[in-house]
């Protein structure tokens, strides 16, 4: 069985903590290469780290927040103008994610939205809890709990034989069991360590449910200042900027 690679290229929170890139991962198979997350910082990411933008098929969303799914304007925006991408380009995301990803082009760059592409861009909406085959990939999404004008997703993707669910943003919810049950990597948040904050995970709840999840490996990922602070006495793995993992 062939290698997946997963490569941080932002582990960061809505703010920056740390001084972190907000939340992006590149997830490269034997036959293609997809982001998870497109974090307004991402592209500036992407360069630091000599990602090229014309390599990635597809981009997965788990909702529409800015630290999520902000970088998007930028990156149409450099295939566009820069890059000069020819290949098609597919976002795949929660129910809403077109209006949502063309309001926001508008928005950032008037007129943006309208402009014509020298390349396919199709946008996917996802239906909780049905598997869709896309390219070589199956993502199956589930719905959690943080309000963003859309369903918030954490997300299954099955790839090559291998399970990566990612958990999104969210507080505890027991979708997240069969979203991450048994996975070969959970990416999951850790907001702060201890301290309950409505609509976000803290470690201590997750791991409280580890049993449940049983995941074969754990990386914790979007932690504040609370969670940075503790790193080194983490009983599990924690992503950083620039940090790549093989499955």
């Amino acid at each position: 069985m062939k290698t997946i690679q997963i490569r941080f290229l932002g582990s960061g929170d809505t703010f920056g903590s740390g001084g972190r890139f907000q939340t992006c991962i590149l997830v490269e198979t034997p036959k293609s290469q997809f982001l998870v997350d497109c974090g307004a910082s991402s592209l500036i990411s992407m360069h630091r780290f000599h990602v090229d933008p014309n390599a990635i098929q597809m981009i997965l969303l788990t909702h529409l927040h800015g630290d999520h799914f902000g970088g998007l304007p930028f990156f149409i925006l450099d295939a566009q103008l820069i890059s000069k991408r020819t290949q098609p380009l597919m976002i795949a995301g929660p129910l809403g994610t077109k209006t949502r990803v063309m309001e926001l082009m508008e928005a950032m760059f008037p007129g943006s939205s309208k402009t014509q592409q020298k390349f396919s861009l199709e946008i996917v909406e996802l239906e909780l809890e049905c598997p869709r085959l896309l390219g070589d990939i199956t993502v199956t999404p589930y719905v959690v709990q943080h309000p963003s004008g859309a369903p918030p997703l954490a997300l299954r993707i099955e790839c090559e034989g291998k399970i990566i669910a990612y958990s999104g943003d969210t507080e505890w919810i027991d979708t997240l069991i069969p979203a991450a049950k048994g996975a070969d990597l959970f990416i999951a948040e850790a907001y702060f360590f201890e301290k309950k904050v409505k609509f976000h995970l803290d470690f201590q709840t997750l791991m409280a449910h580890i049993d449940e999840l049983q995941p074969k490996r754990l990386i914790v990922t979007h932690m504040s200042e609370d969670m940075l602070a503790r790193l080194e006495t983490l009983p599990c793995e924690y992503a950083e900027d620039g940090k790549i993992i093989e499955l």
